[in-house]
C-alpha cells in the first residue's frame, strides 16, 4: 500500500499534531501549514492525494483558500475536506452545496470519523 500525502491548513499545531498522528497509522504523510500563501504554495508543489481546509486561519480565508485551489488546473481536481469550528448549518450548506467541498467535518470529530471520510473520498477518485 502507498503512502498518500495529505495538506492540512490549520493553525493550530496541536490540532495538525493530533490529525497527523491519526493518519499516520493508516498510512498518511501529513504536511500541516498555518498559512493561506504558503499552503497553496505547497499544495501546488507536492500535488497531495487530499486537502483537508480550516476555514479560520490568520492571513486568509478558507473559502478564498478553497477558490484559488479550484480555480487552479494543477490542483482543481484534488478532494477537499473542511475541517471546522463553524458549525452552523449556513456554512455547512454553503461548503457543500454551493461551493462543492468533497465533504465537511465539524470539531471536535472522532478520529475514526476523519480516516472514514478521507478514506471514502479516496475510494471514489481511485
Amino acid at each position: 500500500m502507498s503512502i498518500k500525502t495529505v495538506v492540512y491548513f490549520e493553525d493550530d499545531n496541536d490540532m495538525v499534531e493530533l490529525v497527523r498522528i491519526i493518519l499516520n497509522r493508516e498510512d498518511y504523510q501529513v504536511r500541516g501549514v498555518s498559512d493561506g500563501l504558503a499552503g497553496i504554495q505547497l499544495t501546488q508543489e507536492t500535488l497531495p492525494d487530499v486537502i483537508l481546509l480550516d476555514l479560520m486561519l490568520p492571513d486568509m480565508d478558507g473559502w478564498e483558500i478553497f477558490r484559488q485551489l479550484k480555480n487552479d488546473p494543477a490542483t482543481a481536481s484534488i478532494p477537499v475536506i473542511v475541517i471546522t469550528a463553524k458549525a452552523q448549518s449556513i456554512d455547512k450548506v454553503l461548503g457543500l452545496e454551493i461551493a462543492k467541498v468533497d465533504d465537511y467535518i465539524s470539531k471536535p470529530f472522532r478520529p475514526n470519523e476523519l480516516v472514514e471520510r478521507i478514506n471514502k473520498i479516496l475510494a471514489v477518485e481511485e
